[in-house]
């Protein structure tokens, strides 16, 4: 019986911290694509609601020090149980 229980919370317990993870384009441009890449992130909770106000491709841009013109988006995703964290991956120039 002890076997049973330590087996049944070492289930919970890896599910709990196990995270699923998907990268998908959302939009590209004929510019060449750059040697700078910037990453704008949110945490999310319960699907829904967005931690981060400034969570946009310009703050993405920014932080990448990208000015001459954005080639690529990418959002990727990474779901837990109960919250999420989404990025926004930007590349250009």
């Amino acid at each position: 019986m002890k076997n049973v229980k330590y087996l049944a919370s070492t289930a919970v317990l890896a599910a709990l911290l196990s995270s699923c993870s998907i990268t998908t384009p959302l939009a590209v441009t004929e510019l060449p694509i750059g040697p700078k890449k910037g990453i704008s992130e949110t945490k999310v909770i319960f699907g829904v609601i967005e931690l981060n106000k400034d969570y946009s491709i310009a703050e993405a841009a920014k932080k990448g020090k990208i000015t001459g013109g954005i080639s690529t988006v990418d959002v990727k995703y990474t779901d837990y149980i109960i919250f999420g964290k989404k990025q926004l991956i930007v590349t250009g120039e």
